[in-house]
């Protein structure tokens, strides 16, 4: 360019990228047939099919074209930051020096970096000693990064192009190189921000390379609505939230996470592992048993101990296992906890792998970590840890009761004592461990009102914007049919339920939860949303209005959800609960979809004796422990074939 802010590869570059970006730009202005500017779901399938992507054996065409788009993103970021730094300079050049005593890099970190390096600092950037620094020694790559995290530097330009040509450099066997590895390792599991030295070295296009494998997820996108982030990006996210929790920067909400994180044994082996747990994804197989494998592979190269690959290799392999049992099984179900210890086997296990699932869940976006998934989580831990620490733990089930019971009490000491007693009494034991204690002052509230006002209906809704959600909170008489109705209620009024928690008191009333996704991203829409919802609820409750008949003018599921193609399934068991069969079901989520299989397994004869409502995006999974009217499992195998193919139908009713 005339400014000479960028050279001749670089304007090609940037001439790629703008062709490219402005080719999408028509398409999504042809599909739509009007100006439109957002890259949404329901285009991405049409423009990736128009431009000619091909679906091949790990992706599919949408999936390669997307991740073109991701890397083209890159492209553009890096001579972004190439002309940012230009002009920085420029304007350093210009303006008045600071004295060499107040400049944040003091001359003994300039004299030790130009002595002691390859390196130099230039107007605060850091920069390459000479035009042979990466030829000369490729390690010195590594060095690079090593030096600007330790400093706090930026790059210079002239070491951002010496670097983007030397790419080429980083070989097999740079990849063996002892030194080379010992500087990539010493990164990652910094106790300073290794975030940060990881995107760097992502941006660059060094991650991928001195890693081939993490090259391969490199701006792989994965086409549903749950992942908010490209497959490397959520990786280097996953080390962030667990550096946060190390710094103990998240003890209010991951109280568990900031008291163990201090305790494990295995700290390197962690941070691999979050690095490594999705690294097998975009590949015909398990990405979780392709993790492993390359776990195995890469950990010894990376300099860990025969035990510490191990520990490595089976959180990537289980990455999801914690996460799964919390949310999809009945923590009060004994075999579900023999089940998951099994798997477990040590406290240091347990440990690791409740880090690596928070820090995991926490990563993939907002809204979708919340107090609700932490407590099961919690609850989890505590009830596995007895099973294999041999009976020795520190916190009994007992003493977890009391405490709960005790942070209620505390939270409410400006309550008449016997109105916080009463509450107290009327709860399961099972209520204190599932529940976090503001969710608890909340029903607390929502009973004392109603009692105070002679109701038995009482619903409470709180919203949050950020998180895209809203809970609804209903107390009313519990009876069989209970959840199906409460679902129709939702569904008639557009709301899409993506979780839920069911509980009962011992005066037989049920305390459930719904977590709504939010419509509107105006507080006064959404507030005129739950109101109608909350009329819905009191009209078909009290008999004033048939269900079924508002359920045939609800609005249709959101164009979007249109664009996913979710291969519905039921699998029924009687090996996941020694008292229960488990009927899972997952498929396309729409509006509705919850009360039409709740209303076909009533239909069915069977008694819900608890439900498990996840939603991944656009994938429901919902789980229900269930009997038949005579409270024993479901054996006959006829029977389970009509259970089977009754709610598959539903899962196919895309219509509603």
């Amino acid at each position: 360019m005339a400014s000479g802010a960028f050279t001749r590869a670089e304007v090609a570059t940037f001439r790629r990228c703008e062709d490219f970006l402005w080719t999408v730009r028509c398409h999504m202005h042809f599909e739509t047939g009007r100006a439109e500017e957002r890259l949404s779901f329901d285009l991405q399938p049409a423009i990736a099919e128009a431009l000619g992507y091909r679906q091949d054996a790990s992706l599919r065409s949408v999936e390669r074209f997307m991740k073109h788009y991701f890397l083209v993103a890159k492209d553009v970021g890096e001579l972004t930051a190439i002309l940012c730094s230009a002009l920085e300079i420029q304007q350093l050049a210009r303006a008045p020096r600071l004295p060499q005593f107040l400049n944040p890099l003091s001359w003994t970190t300039r004299r030790q970096v130009r002595r002691m390096t390859d390196f130099r600092i230039d107007d605060d950037l850091l920069n390459v000693a000479s035009e042979n620094t990466f030829k000369s020694d490729p390690v010195n790559i590594l060095r690079l990064f090593f030096r600007a995290h330790e400093t706090g530097t930026f790059f210079h330009p002239n070491a951002i192009r010496l670097l983007r040509g030397s790419l080429r450099l980083i070989d097999d066997k740079l990849r063996a190189d002892p030194a080379a590895n010992r500087i990539f390792l010493s990164l990652l599991t910094s106790r300073t921000s290794p975030e940060i030295a990881l995107r760097r070295m992502n941006d660059a296009g060094v991650l991928g390379r001195f890693i081939p494998e993490f090259g391969h997820v490199v701006s792989m996108m994965q086409f549903n609505m749950y992942h908010h982030f490209t497959v490397d990006e959520h990786l280097i996210r996953t080390i962030g939230q667990l550096s946060s929790i190390e710094a103990g920067g998240l003890p209010q909400a991951l109280p568990l996470s900031t008291e163990i994180v201090s305790t494990i044994q295995n700290r390197r082996a962690l941070y691999v592992a979050a690095l490594l747990h999705d690294i097998g994804k975009g590949r015909p197989e398990d990405h979780s048993i392709l993790g492993e494998r390359i776990a195995r592979r890469l950990c010894p190269r990376l300099g860990l101990r025969k035990a510490e690959t191990d520990v490595v290799a089976w959180l990537v392999r289980e990455h999801l296992t914690m996460s799964d049992t919390a949310q999809r099984r009945d923590l009060g179900d004994a075999k579900t906890i023999r089940d998951f210890a099994d798997i477990v086997q040590t406290p240091e296990r347990l440990k690791l792998l409740v880090l690596l699932t928070v820090a995991d869940i926490r990563a993939v976006g907002p809204g979708t970590w919340n107090s609700w998934k932490g407590q099961l989580l919690r609850e989890l831990y505590y009830e596995t840890e007895p099973l294999v620490t041999g009976g020795h733990t520190m916190t009994s089930r007992r003493s977890r009761l009391a405490a709960a019971e005790k942070q209620l009490r505390e939270a409410l000491a400006e309550w008449q004592q016997e109105d916080v007693e009463a509450f107290v009494a009327n709860q399961y034991p099972d209520y204190w461990l599932r529940t976090d204690t503001d969710k608890q002052v909340e029903h607390a509230k929502l009973v004392h009102e109603a009692r105070r006002d002679g109701k038995k209906l009482a619903i409470s809704f709180k919203s949050d914007a950020f998180k895209g959600m809203t809970e609804l909170t209903v107390l009313v008489p519990n009876h069989p049919r209970l959840l199906s109705l409460l679902a129709g209620c939702c569904a008639s009024a557009g709301a899409n339920i993506i979780g839920a928690q069911i509980c009962s008191t011992r005066d037989g009333f049920a305390l459930d939860t719904f977590v709504l996704q939010r419509s509107f991203a105006d507080n006064e829409d959404e507030a005129r949303r739950t109101a109608t919802i909350r009329r819905t609820i009191e009209s078909v409750l009290k008999g004033e209005v048939r269900l079924r008949s508002l359920l045939a003018n609800r609005k249709p599921a959101e164009r979007r959800i249109h664009a996913f193609d979710v291969e519905p399934e039921v699998v029924i068991s009687n090996s996941l609960s020694d008292q229960f069969t488990v009927i899972e079901v997952s498929g396309l989520d729409r509006p509705g979809l919850l009360y039409e299989l709740t209303s076909a397994i009533s239909d069915l004869r069977l008694d819900i004796t608890s439900a498990h409502i996840t939603t991944y995006g656009e994938k429901a999974v919902d789980v229900f422990y269930v009997t038949d009217l005579t409270g024993k499992k479901v054996i006959d195998p006829n029977r389970q074939v009509t259970i089977r193919e009754m709610l598959e139908q539903v899962l196919a009713d895309s219509d509603g």
